[in-house]
């Protein structure tokens, strides 16, 4: 694992405008960001098309396109990735659904979207992230804390220090959260 420290310094050079500092933070990052990619796709369906390796690649894709990355330590890098990764997911299980759906210019015969997600776990990925929406409104650091932790892979004190609250507010807000998401989605989705 790379040193926090030079993590922290190519950070605070991404964030002044230095546009190499990406690609010198980035491999000091990879084997975290796989790591994290891997977990994220643990909870897609087995024979997922999309690999670990092609998750970091679409996220690093993602955040080059951004013109900053507001992040002052790790922790917070990942939490960006993190999101980054649900998002991405999210827009890939639509990206299915439209297919599927026929929206596309020409059509395309069903066993060449059977790859991709089945309609149900499409529609959990979705029901998902409608219900983390809505719960952002209604509590937004609850929102937070499940993205940290389900999305970023972050510990409950990893979480409270990025959040910049204790550790039992976020144990608190944790269990709520999880205990509201499960209400909201009627799928059998696991956190």
């Amino acid at each position: 694992m790379p040193e926090t420290g030079q993590i922290t310094v190519w950070l605070r050079r991404l964030r002044e405008g230095d546009d190499d500092a990406l690609e010198y933070l980035v491999p000091l990052v990879y084997d975290e960001l796989h790591k994290l990619a891997r977990s994220h796709l643990r909870r897609e369906r087995r024979g997922h098309t999309l690999g670990a390796t092609a998750l970091v690649n679409e996220v690093y894709i993602k955040l080059v396109g951004q013109h900053v990355i507001d992040a002052a330590d790790r922790v917070q890098f990942f939490g960006i990735a993190g999101r980054t990764m649900r998002r991405f997911l999210c827009d890939y299980a639509r990206m299915r659904k439209r297919l599927k759906r026929g929206s596309g210019r020409r059509p395309i015969p069903l066993e060449d979207v059977e790859p991709f997600l089945s309609d149900e776990e499409a529609d959990e990925v979705l029901a998902l992230d409608e219900a983390l929406e809505r719960l952002a409104e209604i509590d937004p650091r609850g929102s937070e804390v499940v993205q940290h932790r389900f999305f970023s892979g972050l510990t409950l004190e990893e979480t409270a220090e990025t959040l910049g609250v204790s550790l039992r507010t976020v144990q608190r807000d944790w269990m709520a959260a999880r205990a509201w998401l499960r209400k909201e989605i009627t799928q059998d989705i696991q956190f």
